[in-house]
């Protein structure tokens, strides 16, 4: 780190609950990247029986992910870089990266940002919108129901004044299958 700050690029979960306190948060575009629910989860979000889905970063030229930046305070990079490494590679399928992320203000700066593995086990790009609700809306995991950590980002994303298209596609037919399963 020496004299650089450190980023951190967050899209998914780390929005909502970062597990730290940020010295600085800007919204910000990783480019040459989408988000999407590429990464099968066995702990927090499901079971190795019953499998959920969370968010991953995959490298594709012509997109973009829009998120937030979080500046860790400095003095507090080691043990925020271990938490996060503690949360987020407990499986290994995520790739640890310091990748250049714009932030709103015009700066550019590097962020590690958690970017899926293509070769682990726990990769699956080619589910259809509907394939992932029926997962998402049935697994459960040690931080709670699949559901609850779509409808979390999603709701953040929106806060943040930030859309994401297919996302909101999902958490609909998702609360479609949550409400089929109630009414029966």
């Amino acid at each position: 780190m020496g004299n650089h700050p450190l980023w951190i690029f967050a899209y998914g979960s780390l929005m909502w609950n970062p597990g730290f306190e940020a010295a600085e948060t800007m919204l910000a575009r990783l480019d040459g990247f989408r988000r999407g629910f590429f990464m099968w989860s066995v702990h927090h979000r499901g079971t190795m029986q019953t499998p959920g889905l969370v968010l991953a970063l995959d490298a594709c030229r012509e997109a973009s992910c829009e998120g937030l930046a979080l500046r860790v305070r400095a003095g507090e990079e080691a043990g925020v870089l271990r938490e996060l490494r503690r949360r987020e590679l407990v499986t290994d399928a995520y790739m640890e990266q310091h990748l250049p992320v714009k932030l709103e203000d015009g700066r550019n700066v590097r962020a590690v940002s958690y970017v899926v593995d293509r070769k682990h086990r726990q990769y699956c790009p080619r589910m259809s919108e509907e394939q992932q609700a029926l997962v998402i809306a049935k697994a459960v995991g040690g931080r709670g129901p699949n559901s609850e950590y779509l409808f979390n980002t999603l709701a953040h994303i929106h806060a943040l004044g930030m859309a994401d298209s297919s996302l909101e596609r999902i958490a609909e037919l998702v609360q479609r299958h949550i409400q089929a399963r109630a009414a029966q």
